[in-house]
């Protein structure tokens, strides 16, 4: 019998079931292994011994996937770089001698994200015909794989207002593979005359290769016109001082329009993705006893619709299920609170879903960090997990979920409801969801469940 009571720990056992399924080690080591002389990448296989083996692994994911691939490779590899986000590197992470590991921005690109593009840029300067660069890329390469055509100042500047514009992560991503050189197929170009062939855990809806990370790997198909209308239909200008907007258009002016054709010894697998995560979850579900069904794993649009959207889908649910919604939805801003998407997807869903007795929604982003974590927070927020009973309980502690929504402000509500919740006796269970950082990033998935009692 499923209760309305253990959904906290039935949210638990889906989450972790879905982050599972999106493991970038073990999605690396299912993919490749070494067969004798050879190297057998998917359905490839490359001499280990007639050439030289380099490793670039650059994301959320990076170190994980790159220790997978030492792994598999032992010591028939020349060298290797591993870029992550500051802060997410393992305490006990120990790289062998010929692997340097970076640490850089996340999610605007900073002086690290430079120094590290350039340490790729010079290990790759000197590959011949017969080598082989091993490409594992994963969410968070955008911003920590950066050589920009503009300052830094610029492009910090324009990656800021693009954040806070609304626009979808392939608009976002079709403006930096414009005016950065390591993007749209330019690491590929690095690493030409080897074989290049790339394993990717994808972070975009519907696993598009030229958005997945700028596409560092695949070669470009826009045109600066391109970013140009992008631009123009987020009011991006208004967003930026005047004078930096003048230069990131006189960058864009002089870019050849013309699009690469893609190389044949240049390959793309992708590895894990929303997808595979929420069938996991699904399976997971019906293990404890739901009817359970994937609705989508191609959710887009504002946050706060996708939360309404997941209430009306509950309150027309039958009890006993479980229906999961994967994607990743943008949140165009209003206010100026702190929270990120899926915080915003499970605020507005508790608005919409007051009063509805037995039902929860879950929203989380599989990387477990879901937008800006204030100063002196040991552990970000991944996300929410609401009930129809969560806007009364913090109307009880003169919390407005409304205003702080209006405000873009889910974090703070959740933070605050959750330190009321836990003076009571016995606490209440906490609506932030705080797993940590996961070492994987597969966009993000929204639970409803329904319970008779």
């Amino acid at each position: 019998m499923l209760y309305f009571r253990d959904y906290r720990q039935h949210v638990a056992a889906l989450v972790a079931a879905a982050l599972e399924a999106a493991n970038p080690y073990t999605a690396v080591k299912r993919t490749m292994h070494v067969d004798g002389r050879f190297l057998k990448i998917d359905s490839r296989s490359y001499p280990v011994d007639s050439g030289r083996i380099f490793i670039i692994a650059v994301g959320k994911a990076s170190v994980p996937m790159l220790q997978a691939a030492v792994d598999v490779l032992d010591a028939q590899f020349a060298a290797g770089i591993a870029i992550t986000k500051h802060g997410s590197l393992p305490l006990d992470f120990s790289p062998p001698d010929n692997v340097t590991v970076y640490s850089a921005g996340h999610p605007i690109s900073d002086d690290a994200s430079i120094l590290a593009t350039t340490a790729v840029s010079d290990l790759l300067a000197s590959t011949t015909v017969g080598d082989l660069v091993i490409c594992l890329i994963s969410g968070g390469t955008s911003a920590l794989l950066s050589a920009p055509l503009v300052s830094l100042s610029e492009w910090q500047a324009l990656n800021n207002a693009l954040l806070a514009s609304g626009c979808t992560i392939n608009e976002f991503n079709t403006v930096r593979r414009q005016l950065d050189a390591v993007k749209g197929g330019g690491l590929a170009q690095w690493a030409a005359p080897a074989a290049c062939v790339s394993l990717i855990l994808s972070d975009v809806v519907g696993n598009p290769l030229a958005a997945i990370g700028s596409g560092p790997t695949v070669p470009m198909q826009e045109s600066p016109a391109d970013a140009g209308a992008i631009l123009e239909r987020y009011h991006v200008a208004a967003k930026m001082d005047t004078a930096v907007y003048a230069n990131i258009q006189a960058a864009l002016s002089q870019i050849p329009q013309s699009a690469e054709t893609l190389d044949a010894a240049n390959t793309h697998i992708i590895i894990g993705d929303v997808g595979q995560a929420a069938q996991s979850a699904m399976a997971c579900a019906m293990q404890l006893g739901f009817v359970s069904q994937l609705l989508t794993s191609h959710l887009e649009g504002e946050a706060r619709e996708a939360g309404k959207f997941a209430a009306a889908i509950a309150k027309d649910t039958l009890p006993g299920r479980c229906l999961i919604l994967g994607g990743e939805t943008t949140v165009t801003l209003h206010g100026d609170g702190i929270g990120g998407r899926n915080q915003e997807v499970a605020l507005a869903a508790a608005v919409a879903l007051a009063g509805q007795p037995n039902t929860v929604i879950a929203s989380f982003a599989t990387d477990g960090d879901d937008g800006p974590t204030p100063p002196g927070e040991a552990t970000p927020a991944a996300g929410a997990v609401v009930s129809g009973e969560t806007v009364g309980n913090g109307r009880n502690y003169h919390l407005d979920a409304q205003k702080f929504l209006d405000n873009n402000d889910s974090y703070t509500y959740f933070k605050q409801l959750d330190q009321y919740s836990e003076q009571n006796d016995p606490p209440e269970p906490q609506t932030h969801l705080r797993p940590g950082p996961t070492g994987t990033n597969v966009n993000d998935l929204i639970f409803i469940l329904t319970y008779a009692e």
